[in-house]
């Protein structure tokens, strides 16, 4: 009978009501059962269970979890650290080296090694600092070599903001320049004339009324000496000797305009191009050539001469890293394996990376790196 009775009276109360009412009884403001009832107890139970966990208790969103009250992502994770550890440890068992330079500092002076410089504007005062004497490979040829931060090919041809010069105005001065940088990337980057084939892009850029040198220039191509040799002029290889490792050249140096003779231009330039070069295998040599050449254009009212043509007024030539004394027309590298051949070097030691100074010539020596 009092079970009924109780659960007729708890029928009509909310879960909200009663909670109330007990908060009240518990205060001293209502008037309470001195039992509760079964309901009150269940329903206060309840509302013990919906307080909030205790202060300092970590919580945090809960994921899916596995018997033993591990998740799956937490397996993963390990999992794939796991992977990364053993792949870390193969990466050292193959390259120490990463290891090594990064702890003695080597990394850094690498990554600094390979910032490429800001172009040339003058001709340095000292040559380039020392670097780390690593050997080239096929993959990288310009290692160990201060060329490494030089630029590629044309784009270390920077032609430099015309100004009017003499009787030529800024807009001739403007093409004579890019005429000289065409000039200087046919004689010396064009893949046809690497290969030894005639530099026609080049020849046409010259005046063929100067007196002479058509007509010597054509001498050195097809009857080549050991003085008289296109190669102070146009660099080239025999094909069937050596092949470039890569399509890159790499290029330093700087030209400037100045006024010559009355109704003479001059656009003088001194470019140092490094060609890696292999004849099979994964033996690398670096071909060094430095060329000063002095261009002109001439008034044609004062001279004899084509006016869109530009006149060869001097040049000077050095190569390093090949042999001596060579009267094919070609650029013959020496590869550090091979016995020497030709005449034996009897000039001075000299860094063939070094810009500060002008050409000397004349002498077949030894090079302090290459």
């Amino acid at each position: 009978m009092g079970g009924k009775d109780e659960d007729a009276r708890g029928a009509g109360i909310s879960d909200e009501e009663l909670a109330e009412f007990l908060e009240r009884a518990s205060s001293g403001s209502g008037q309470a059962p001195r039992e509760p009832s079964a309901r009150a107890r269940m329903v206060t139970e309840r509302l013990r269970d919906r307080q909030d966990p205790p202060p300092g208790w970590r919580t945090g969103p809960v994921g899916p979890r596995t018997r033993g009250g591990r998740g799956r992502g937490g397996r993963r994770i390990k999992a794939t650290l796991a992977v990364v550890f053993i792949a870390g440890l193969a990466l050292v068992a193959l390259r120490p080296e990463l290891v090594i330079d990064r702890v003695t500092g080597k990394a850094g002076a690498r990554q600094d090694a390979k910032a490429p410089l800001a172009a040339e504007t003058a001709r340095p005062t000292a040559p380039p600092p020392p670097v780390d004497p690593d050997q080239p490979t096929l993959k990288e040829p310009f290692r160990g070599s201060p060329a490494l931060q030089w630029a590629d090919g044309a784009a270390g041809i920077e032609v430099p903001e015309a100004t009017a010069v003499g009787w030529l105005p800024k807009e001739k001065v403007a093409e004579a320049l890019q005429q000289v940088r065409q000039f200087l990337v046919a004689a010396n980057l064009d893949p046809a004339t690497l290969r030894g084939e005639r530099p026609a892009t080049a020849l046409a850029l010259l005046d063929p009324q100067q007196p002479d040198v058509p007509q010597r220039l054509e001498q050195y191509l097809t009857r080549p000496t050991a003085q008289d040799t296109p190669v102070t002029l146009f660099t080239r290889f025999d094909p069937a000797a050596v092949k470039p490792v890569g399509d890159v050249v790499k290029v330093r140096g700087s030209m400037r305009v100045e006024e010559g003779e009355p109704g003479e231009v001059r656009v003088v330039t001194d470019y140092t191009f490094v060609h890696p070069m292999s004849k099979g295998g994964t033996s690398v040599q670096r071909t060094i050539v430095r060329r000063q050449i002095t261009l002109s254009l001439l008034d044609p009212a004062r001279w004899k001469a084509t006016g869109d043509r530009l006149q060869l007024h001097e040049h000077r030539a050095e190569w390093s890293n090949v042999e001596c004394g060579t009267a094919d027309g070609y650029l013959h590298p020496q590869f550090p394996q091979d016995a020497p051949t030709g005449p034996t070097p009897t000039g001075p030691a000299t860094d063939p990376y070094d810009r500060s100074k002008d050409i000397s010539g004349g002498e077949c020596g030894t090079l302090t790196r290459s």
